[in-house]
């Protein structure tokens, strides 16, 4: 059999993109004859607090859908101090580094990263004992962060963090970018890197979520469901739009840094046609999202090397969608005639467009759901995206 390890920082039952992702990423391998394990903290997230079922405990071995689990001891923390987010982030890094140190590992291990912190301690810990190393990268930190404004460019901290991603990408084996940014950018530091553009694709593609039957008195009902923190900037969002004279009302489905600010406002702004239900289990957000009719995909800023798993997952699901990101996302609706597309931080087109589909209706609607349904099973399918990178030896 042939053994592989993952090694993330978030794993179900934490909810969020992330989390699905790698779980995603371990079942693929798992069904595709590879013997699966993951490393991950003690579950934690997105309140930052353990949960129940795991507290008071050092770590924890589980075996769930044929994958071994080793969740490992961390200081959990959500809290906006930067020293208790460092805290808690060296707090697993230590416990990791230290198990893979001296304990047996397979010969081939997937790293996630970000967190960059983390990665460069497996990263570390891996070179040192000579692992097959393959690197997984989702985001392009410290980039990403000075492009979100929480980090200040040529500062020490983002120095360290420079050498950092350096190292990472050098001593990989190969490396997994989610987007052709991604790769372009570490092709620009390590040239001749082998490199694999990996999508987020999706593992679902329901058609009888597109319902046939459809009130078109009804508004047409956009949704946001999704992590409410900064990069989203969902709350902003909120404040901006203007949905009075429209046929469209918003549901807002997660949790994260903004909700209390979200549900504060909608308190003092009950005019607002803005419905907010908090975190739903997946299968039971999926449900509710079968009366909705078009996803919305915000970024506060264009984040170069991020493609949100979002436009994938819910055009698989037969959604259309309303893109407010910018970026090689942007260009993924555009290209595919997803949906409707508004430059990022620019509210007065995103009000504009919702104007266009306020007119659009719900009939015309319905009619592009089939359609995109089908592009996406064709165009996104991740057991076709898995078998082309096995088939490269890519794992």
């Amino acid at each position: 059999m042939n053994d592989i390890l993952i090694i993330s920082n978030y794993y179900p039952p934490e909810k969020g993109a992330a989390a699905n992702r790698i779980e995603q990423l371990a079942l693929k391998l798992d069904q595709n004859g590879y013997n699966v394990s993951v490393i991950s903290p003690l579950p934690n997230y997105p309140k930052g607090e353990l949960f129940p079922e795991y507290k008071g405990k050092f770590s924890v071995t589980e075996k769930i859908q044929n994958i071994t689990l080793k969740r490992l001891w961390i200081y959990p923390s959500n809290s906006s101090n930067i020293f208790k987010r460092i805290v808690s982030t060296l707090s697993f890094s230590t416990t990791l580094f230290f198990y893979l140190l001296f304990l047996k590992t397979p010969k081939k291990v997937i790293v996630q990263s970000p967190p960059l912190l983390l990665s460069f301690t497996a990263i570390f810990a891996l070179w040192i004992k000579r692992k097959k190393i393959i690197l997984n990268v989702s985001d392009l930190w410290p980039t990403a962060a000075i492009e979100l404004g929480v980090l200040k460019k040529n500062s020490i901290s983002h120095k360290i963090l420079v050498f950092i991603e350096r190292f990472i990408y050098k001593k990989a084996t190969h490396i997994f970018g989610q987007s052709n940014e991604i790769i372009a950018h570490i092709h620009s530091i390590f040239p001749e890197k082998k490199c694999f553009l990996y999508r987020n694709y999706p593992d679902h593609f329901i058609e009888n979520n597109i319902s046939e039957k459809y009130d078109s008195a009804e508004p047409i009902k956009l949704f946001y469901a999704g992590l409410l923190g900064v990069a989203q900037g969902v709350f902003e969002l909120i404040q901006e739009l203007n949905l009075e004279n429209l046929n469209i009302e918003l549901h807002i489905f997660g949790d994260g840094a903004e909700k209390d600010q979200i549900v504060n406002y909608l308190k003092e702004h009950p005019e607002q046609k803005i419905i907010f239900y908090g975190m739903l289990e997946r299968n039971i957000l999926h449900e509710k999202l079968k009366d909705l009719d078009i996803a919305l995909i915000p970024l506060k800023t264009r984040i170069y090397g991020s493609v949100p798993s979002k436009i994938f997952e819910y055009t698989a699901l037969g959604f259309p969608v309303l893109y407010f990101g910018g970026g090689e996302g942007e260009n993924i609706v555009e290209e595919n005639n997803l949906g409707w597309v508004a430059p990022v931080g620019n509210f007065e087109a995103l009000n504009h467009s919702l104007k266009q589909i306020s007119e659009v209706g719900k009939e015309e609607i319905q009619n592009r759901k089939k359609s995109i349904y089908l592009h996406a099973k064709s165009h996104f399918n991740l057991n076709e995206q898995m078998k082309q990178l096995i088939e490269n030896d890519a794992f």
